[in-house]
Parts: C-alpha cells; sequence; structure tokens
C-alpha cells in the first residue's frame, strides 16, 4: 500500500494533525510526517514533493495555516494527490488559511477540507488510495455502515420519546 505524507508548516499544527495520524493509524495505512514551510524551507518543500512517488507516497496531506501557501507549494512540484487542512489562527480564525487553500489556479489542484479537518483530510486520502486496495475500501464501508447504525439508533430513541405523545 502507499503511505500518507503528513506535513505541516510548524511543529504548533500538530495538535490538529495528529487527528490525521490517529485516524490513518486506526485503519492501519502507513503514514510518514514531516515539517515544512512554503516560506521559510521552500527548496525542502519543493525537494520532498518532488521526490514523494518515488518514495512511496500515494497521497499527500498539507496543513497551514495564515497564508497557508503550503499545499499549493507542493502541489506545484508534484501530480500526486494534495489535501490542504486550512488551519485556524488567532487573526481570522482560519478564513485566511482557507482562502488560500482553496483558492488554486487552474491547473494546480488541490482538494481543501474544512478549517482543522484533519479527520477528513486522513479519510479523503485513505478513499483515495482504496481506489486500488480492496481490503481498505471494505473497511471504509464497514465503518460508514457503523455509522449510520448508531445514527438511526439515537433517531429511534428520538423518536420513541418524543413522537408519542
Amino acid at each position: 500500500m502507499k503511505k500518507v505524507a503528513i506535513v505541516m508548516g510548524s511543529d504548533s499544527d500538530l495538535p490538529v494533525v495528529e487527528k490525521a495520524a490517529d485516524t490513518l493509524r486506526r485503519y492501519q495505512v502507513p503514514f510518514e510526517m514531516h515539517i515544512f514551510s512554503a516560506h521559510r524551507t521552500p527548496e525542502e518543500a519543493r525537494a520532498f514533493a518532488q521526490g514523494a512517488r518515488e518514495a512511496g507516497i500515494g497521497v499527500i496531506i498539507a496543513a497551514a495555516g495564515k497564508a497557508a501557501h503550503l499545499a499549493g507549494a507542493l502541489a506545484a512540484n508534484t501530480t500526486l494527490p494534495i489535501i490542504g487542512i486550512p488551519l485556524k489562527s488567532t487573526v481570522l480564525d482560519g478564513v485566511d488559511a482557507l482562502l488560500s487553500t482553496v483558492q488554486m489556479p487552474s491547473g494546480i489542484p488541490v482538494a481543501t477540507v474544512a478549517i482543522d479537518g484533519a479527520v477528513n483530510a486522513a479519510l479523503l486520502s485513505m478513499e483515495i488510495l482504496a481506489l486500488s486496495d480492496e481490503t481498505l475500501a471494505a473497511a471504509l464501508e464497514q465503518t460508514r455502515a457503523e455509522e449510520t447504525a448508531r445514527v438511526l439508533e439515537k433517531n429511534a430513541a428520538i423518536e420513541a420519546k418524543y413522537n408519542n405523545n
């Protein structure tokens, strides 16, 4: 199975991206983590992106806040799928990062999840990998079925309590 690379712009992003790592671990999807900055280590970020496919990586998750150019900088240097996680900051609550991540120019796509949406970034990366991995696809389908059952159980309890007046 190909690996997922999780790249963050700073170690202060770790509390959010750890949620992606935990999700990948739960499904036994191999991953690696790095800190590269689009602005402070542009050469290293570029070299990483250019060598990612040869390193066995299938999807890159890039988390950054404020100007949030990391996902775009990586996407400019690889044709691997990039999933951007815009991170909440104290200034504009992550809206700045969201707009920086989602507004990519034509030809350089970056999939973008919600602000601080690390779990969805991990799930989307696994859905991409599951295109060629039936075991992973089945595990994701099982999780969806379990989540559906939990919601329907809660719905039944609410209906029983409030709809039988």
